[in-house]
């Protein structure tokens, strides 16, 4: 679900408005193409990864403290196997391996870092590089489980699927909050490096991730950082102090606005437990290791932000800054606007709240498309017309910023045995976007060809989208130029012997050239 530096191999966007102004309207100047970054690599001999990888044994083995013996120890291993081949890096390596593990929980990091530093500088810039796939624009996203999923060994029986998911198209698959929670599905976070949770075990957890690695579907991990239940209790007996697990923090991580000592929130506050003060520099930095970890130790390359309304966006964008997953998607949920029980037509100032919000993390992140998904829900009921806006132009996120909006139909808060917000499932093949995995075998075909139809017709987040119908029970558009579809009860087919239908289903056609 962006203008975006590299430290090591810059990028930049071309364009006269990198990022807009907040209060600008339309496509976006930000969805022009970037410059391909330069990579170049010193580390690339196979006797320098042998020599690495000794050399991480090492550190698992023995680093469990600091004394100046062994740092002497340390240091001349490392001058006399990688400083010949690469001084500076090495050199740097050294010292951030150092600083990262004054803290034995921090060691992971560490090696990771380890690994990075000597093999891996430059050697997969589309891994590091966090703007490539937004640039891209040809993700399909599965969102892997449903309220229940903790119920049914989810770890262990969702990579029995993964296969599956693979050749179904899908590029990334959300999973689950991994850490340890004070409630089943894992909305509770408490502490943050264990990863043994009601989804399974930590080593069922990295099976999967390894799976899905081989099978080239990246894992999406759910970050849960607005709040986290404590351990202890605190001011005001309150459980807002941390002790006894890593990241123990004290009441200053909480707002003052939840029971805390610390400043008052930067978002809207999520009520009933302790919410996450931001504004602290030691909660930002324990948290950007913590995300380093997920990202470089555990195996995940995406991230999803859980309640995105509760701190601003400065703090996301910091955060992809100091992690670098490969790509990133927030929740920022919030009503829609309506007249009394009946959804309002003009629905521009709730998408221009998401794309606030994405501008605050300067365009590194994505956002679903709330505004999209409640249109729709609306328009299916017989009133297709909300489907163009006063300008002609898809009424949501994606018809203002679409290289930034995620479209979706439902998710394990909307639907599933929450049913939040659900949307009419009888209508779902008509407005399939983006699902969650308990689909059955029909749909399943179903979703597999549009997919298919999409990779084929090398469609992406930028292809222009022209409405040719949107009236009470019939839409019609075309999207770049070879693809045609129309969903509702009306009669309608395109113009021209050049197209061809492609696939069909109850109330939806797609064509293409």
């Amino acid at each position: 679900m962006p203008n975006i530096e590299v430290s090591d191999f810059p990028t930049r966007e071309i364009g006269p408005l990198p990022f807009p102004p907040k209060t600008r309207k339309g496509n976006r100047k930000s969805d022009t193409p970037f410059a391909k970054p330069r990579i170049s690599s010193p580390f690339c001999a196979p006797l320098v990864k042998f020599k690495a990888s000794v050399f991480v044994l090492v550190v698992t083995e023995y680093f469990s403290g600091t004394n100046s013996i062994f740092l002497s120890r340390f240091y001349a291993l490392w001058t006399k196997i990688v400083v010949p081949v690469h001084r500076n890096q090495s050199i740097l390596c050294f010292l951030y391996i150092y600083k990262c593990s004054r803290r034995r929980r921090d060691i992971h990091t560490a090696i990771a870092s380890a690994r990075t530093g000597v093999w891996g500088i430059g050697a997969s810039n589309q891994e590091t590089d966090v703007g490539a796939v937004i640039r891209n624009g040809r993700e399909v996203l599965l969102q892997a489980y449903n309220w229940e999923s903790h119920k049914h060994d989810w770890w262990r029986n969702l990579e029995n699927k993964v296969p599956d998911i693979a050749k179904s198209g899908f590029t990334s698959a959300w999973l689950p909050p991994a850490t340890h929670s004070f409630s089943p599905e894992g909305y509770l976070p408490q502490n943050l490096y264990s990863l043994n949770s009601s989804y399974g075990s930590e080593h069922q957890l990295k099976a999967l991730l390894q799976k899905m690695k081989l099978y080239k579907v990246r894992a999406m991990a759910d970050i849960v950082i607005n709040h986290r239940i404590g351990t202890t209790t605190g001011h005001g007996g309150k459980y807002n102090r941390y002790d006894g697990i890593p990241l123990s923090w004290d009441e200053r991580a909480v707002t003052c606005c939840t029971g805390g000592l610390g400043n008052r929130s930067t978002g809207d506050n999520f009520n009933g437990v302790p919410n996450i003060d931001h504004t602290q520099y030691f909660v930002r930095k324990d948290i950007i290791g913590w995300l380093k970890w997920l990202r470089n130790a555990v195996g995940f390359q995406d991230f999803r932000f859980d309640f995105a309304r509760g701190y601003s966006a400065q703090y996301v964008k910091e955060y992809i800054e100091g992690a670098k997953p490969v790509s990133s998607v927030g929740e920022y949920w919030d009503s829609c606007c309506y007249n009394g029980h009946r959804l309002d037509y003009n629905q521009d100032s709730h998408r221009q709240r998401i794309v606030h919000w994405i501008d605050g993390t300067g365009g590194l992140s994505t956002a679903f498309d709330f505004t999209t998904k409640g249109i729709l829900q609306e328009a299916v009921k017989g009133e297709f017309w909300r489907l163009r806006d006063p300008q002609g132009k898809p009424p949501g996120v994606i018809g203002w910023w679409p290289s930034r909006a995620v479209t979706f139909l439902d998710n394990h808060d909307t639907g599933s045995t929450q049913a939040h917000w659900p949307f009419p499932s009888h209508h779902i093949m008509e407005f399939f976007t983006t699902i969650f995995y308990d689909w059955g075998n029909s749909i399943h075909n179903e979703i597999v060809k549009l997919i298919d139809i999409r990779k084929r017709q090398d469609l992406n987040s930028r292809s222009s989208i022209r409405i040719l119908e949107a009236q009470a029970n019939l839409y019609a558009a075309i999207i770049g130029d070879k693809v045609c579809m129309k969903i509702g009860d009306g009669m309608w087919c395109p113009a021209g012997r050049e197209w061809t239908l492609a696939t069909c289903g109850n109330r939806y056609a797609v064509w293409h050239k």
